[in-house]
């Protein structure tokens, strides 16, 4: 142990309680989050609890309900709030640190030290509190990955939490939880085994059929039940969110916004940032402890190698695509926190408490920049704060995230003209230039503003938005 117990707990209280307490503190950020929120805050108000909703009627396909179900479960017993929508995925996050520091000291590492620097990692700190999938796609995916290894060790109780793991990760996110267990567990299985060997030893070791079992009894009834609801959902899902999106640049079939386009291999790049600081600490360590670290390897029960495969997993799958975020680096992080703490000696404890406050002091760092209006929040919050909720609101395309949730879906996209007439008043959102072109009369794709309608442009604008407030003379 390279600190006492008592500033080992300071450490990682610390990071987890200032996530907790940066919940509520900041806008839903468009797109993801706002998108995400909103899904859940119709789920509560239209009770559909089935299927998620990309806009009223109108089904969401691109992924499984777990994330909309957490969220709207803790709005459905605490009320709406950026707080509430949060909350359940930091519980999801300190989930993750709880287990991984389980799974650490059950085999002879410290779980402080691992916790802490999965805790102070960036793109763990943001996901364990961003209304989003990927943190209930790293629990699942770490479930299974621990009970996986501990079946292995012997406990064939583990084995059926691995495949509950697995379960939850198709709730999360679908089929590429099952590539992602697979691509950290067969190439280690081989490595312990042999090719032959790698087979046998699953099915020797392994509860495969009952676990398989219980896994889809979890997972496929949701499955079903969202085809019959609205049928053509699972060829779209299959085959293009888990095909399609990764194999075709820009994919143009996603229905509900546009293909990420980054250049192949771009993921390891996303790694190395989205890890920080740890992504530069764990190459220097085993390079300058590589002697003590192949020593170890050897005498761990393969625990070593199981953590880089499982760190690397996310880093092989995503490779070859180019359709990608950083986040998608997100399930391998939790091994990045054991495989450090294996090598870290008495010695390291003081740069190690440096290097582990750094992203809580930059959390605090950025938030405090959101709320007093230095950095620009990503969202429309503030313009439904300003002005008046009884006036229509409009949006000229596209319509943001953030708009349709802040204004509680009332905000709608102007399509047509007949949506003004017979108003008295409504709002106009839009880009500056779409705003001058409609209150000059300029043609804005096929709108015109009529000739007995007066717009003032208003004192409220984010986002590179503004607001005209229109009015019959």
């Amino acid at each position: 142990m390279i600190f006492s117990k008592r500033t080992l707990w300071f450490l990682l209280a610390g990071a987890l309680l200032v996530r907790l307490a940066t919940l509520g503190l900041y806008p839903l950020m468009d797109t993801t989050e706002s998108r995400y929120g909103e899904m859940a805050r119709m789920m509560v108000e239209t009770g559909n609890w089935l299927t998620p909703l990309f806009d009223y009627e109108v089904p969401f396909w691109g992924k499984p309900p777990l994330f909309a179900w957490m969220s709207a479960i803790s709005v459905d017993m605490f009320g709406l709030s950026e707080f509430t929508l949060r909350m359940p995925h930091w519980v999801a996050g300190v989930a993750v640190v709880g287990l991984m520091g389980w799974f650490a000291k059950r085999n002879g590492v410290d779980p402080l030290v691992s916790g802490i620097i999965l805790a102070t990692t960036v793109v763990f700190s943001i996901s364990a509190g961003a209304v989003m999938t990927d943190m209930a796609l790293t629990l699942g995916l770490s479930l299974a990955l621990v009970g996986f290894y501990q079946c292995w060790r012997g406990d064939t109780n583990w084995g059926y939490v691995g495949f509950i793991g697995l379960a939850i990760g198709l709730l999360a996110k679908g089929p590429v939880a099952v590539v992602l267990f697979g691509l950290a567990v067969f190439p280690w299985m081989v490595l312990q085994h042999g090719l032959i060997g790698a087979f046998v030893e699953l099915w020797k070791r392994f509860p495969l059929v009952k676990g398989t079992l219980l896994m889809l009894a979890i997972a496929v009834p949701w499955y079903l039940l969202a085809e019959r609801a609205t049928p053509g959902f699972l060829d779209y899902f299959i085959v293009g969110e888990h095909y399609k999106r990764f194999v075709e640049p820009g994919w143009e079939g996603d229905l509900y916004g546009s293909g990420h386009h980054q250049p192949k291999g771009q993921i390891w790049f996303f790694w190395l940032l989205a890890v920080l600081p740890w992504s530069i600490v764990l190459p220097l360590v085993l390079l300058i402890r590589h002697r003590s670290a192949i020593e170890l390897a050897k005498n761990n029960s393969g625990l070593s190698s199981f953590l880089i495969f499982w760190l690397l997993s996310p880093l092989l799958l995503f490779t070859a695509s180019s359709n990608i975020l950083p986040t998608y680096v997100l399930p391998g992080t939790p091994a990045i926190g054991v495989l450090l703490a294996i090598h870290l000696k008495n010695k390291d404890r003081y740069w190690f408490a440096m290097v582990s406050l750094v992203v809580p002091v930059l959390l605090i760092v950025v938030v405090h920049l959101l709320r007093s209006g230095a950095v620009s929040d990503s969202s429309d919050k503030v313009i439904f704060q300003e002005i008046d909720h009884e006036i229509p609101a409009l949006y000229m395309y596209p319509r943001s995230f953030s708009g349709q949730y802040y204004s509680f879906g009332k905000a709608k996209v102007l399509e047509d003209n007949k949506q003004i007439d017979g108003l008295e008043k409504y709002y106009l959102i839009a880009s500056e230039e779409k705003i001058a072109a409609y209150t000059s009369q300029r043609p804005v794709y096929e709108f015109v503003r009529p000739d007995d309608v007066h717009c003032d442009i208003q004192d409220v604008r984010s986002s590179g938005r503004i607001v005209v407030l229109c009015e019959k003379n």
